[in-house]
């Protein structure tokens, strides 16, 4: 496969930048004023660091990490170098600083660090052979998908603002149709699946994508779709967050202490369950996947019987096929388009579970990739041979540290360039916020 070296283009580069940035203007004008310095989730920062963190990252890596330039304002690159990821609120809150700089400062800011940004990559040595952070323009890749990681992240926090304290554009429509598919589930038999990817086969990666490895993964059943709303409705009437013995002790203890009876995007009205969307409640869709935390999916699994996907399964249940050979996407080596999934913010919302026939595994496995996540249940680690890159050393290795848990695939957020084998996402399991969702596997004796 190519590499960076060989298929540098500065126009596409800048093109790729303005419409990181222009997206990420259009997702902060969805924020009212009065709702600027809130933090909608407590354990992250207020909403004016995520407008100042993007482009202050950019400068920081690329400008003044990587070409050893001077940046714009070493204050405000200092204040907005990176975010936060606590344990929980106590820990949140001794992260946290009094004032924060007007937006009309960090404004001003971001213009300065984008024309900044813009220069370097017309003008620029971006790659240079042996350089740590530009040995095949590894910087310049980390901070265009870097912003585009933090668009989705950031869209969890604005799920979570109050309808009052957005500005809903004219495509925020939810499209609620369809049944849920019936309950079917298939056979992945024994075979090899690589994890990550090996030096020169993507033209950019994360520390934690490399190096790669082929794993033996035993056979193992698999359902066809993921778990919907009306199908976690089930678990939740039948009392499931009040038994503990479907959940992990951490995992009841923080069902217990935060007061949690049903998935964090539901909400009761008058006796009707309701679906908090990013702009309105709307009736709870049935056969959309249902979204939660990994702790509480687990729990459903245990509930059913089964049990949730590895990581080294769900390579196989993705990338597999039967003569052997690994695909690039679930539904083969295609570029992604609309018709294989709910991906590259294509909606507000998730669709009907099965609703993308075309982007089906070879084993028919449907949503693989798109309408939400995969939680797994393996821990975030490294892969043997693990080095931290130089452009970002904490990226990964901070959260090597036994608390979070691997999510594959994509949701609705999820920008293009992600779209990759070998893309490793991981949050803490009691972390309710994120676009995931999850299915049921069952050993094979």
């Amino acid at each position: 496969m190519t590499t960076a070296a060989t298929t540098l283009n500065r126009a596409a580069l800048a093109d790729w930048y303005r419409r990181n940035r222009q997206r990420s203007r259009q997702l902060f004008d969805i924020v009212r004023p009065e709702a600027y310095y809130s933090r909608p989730i407590s354990l992250r920062h207020p909403i004016v660091f995520y407008e100042g963190h993007l482009p202050a990252f950019s400068v920081n890596t690329l400008v003044k990490k990587g070409l050893g330039r001077p940046g714009i304002d070493e204050g405000l690159e200092r204040l907005f170098a990176r975010g936060i990821d606590p344990e929980d609120e106590a820990s949140a809150s001794r992260s946290q600083r009094v004032g924060w700089p007007t937006r009309e400062e960090v404004g001003r800011f971001a213009d300065d660090c984008d024309a900044l940004i813009l220069d370097a990559l017309a003008n620029a040595p971006l790659d240079q052979p042996g350089h740590p952070l530009l040995h095949e323009a590894q910087a310049v890749f980390a901070i265009l998908e870097h912003e585009a990681m933090h668009q989705e992240t950031m869209l969890y926090m604005w799920h979570q603002l109050p309808y009052d304290q957005k500005r809903a554009p004219a495509t925020a429509r939810a499209d609620p149709d369809g049944a849920s598919p019936p309950v079917a589930r298939v056979t992945v038999p024994a075979g090899r699946a690589t994890l990550g990817a090996r030096a020169g086969e993507i033209a950019f990666g994360w520390d934690n994508e490399f190096p790669g490895l082929v794993v033996h993964v035993p056979a193992f059943e698999i359902d066809v779709h993921n778990v919907t709303n009306e199908q976690f409705m089930d678990f939740v009437d039948a009392g499931g967050y009040q038994q503990p013995k479907w959940w992990t002790p951490s995992a009841f203890d923080w069902v217990r202490h935060d007061g949690i009876e049903h998935p964090g995007f539901w909400t009761r009205h008058d006796g009707a369950w309701l679906w908090r969307d990013m702009f309105q409640d709307i009736d709870l869709p049935p056969a959309w996947p249902v979204y939660v935390s990994q702790a509480e999916a687990a729990a459903y699994a245990r509930w059913k019987g089964a049990r949730l996907l590895t990581e080294a399964e769900y390579h196989r249940a993705a990338f597999g096929e039967p003569s052997g050979h690994e695909r690039q996407f679930p539904w083969g080596d295609a570029p992604p388009d609309a018709s294989r999934g709910l991906f590259d913010f294509a909606s507000w919302s998730p669709v009907a579970a099965g609703r993308h026939p075309a982007g089906q595994s070879a084993w028919g496995v449907h949503d693989l990739m798109g309408n939400g996540w995969e939680w797994t249940s393996t821990e975030f680690a490294p892969f043997d041979g693990f080095r931290p890159m130089a452009s970002y050393p904490e990226y990964s290795a901070d959260f090597f540290d036994g608390q979070h848990t691997v999510m594959k695939g994509a949701s609705p957020a999820t920008d293009a360039s992600l779209l990759r084998r070998s893309f490793r996402n991981w949050f803490r399991p009691n972390y309710p916020y994120v676009y995931a969702t999850f299915r049921c596997v069952r050993t094979i004796e």
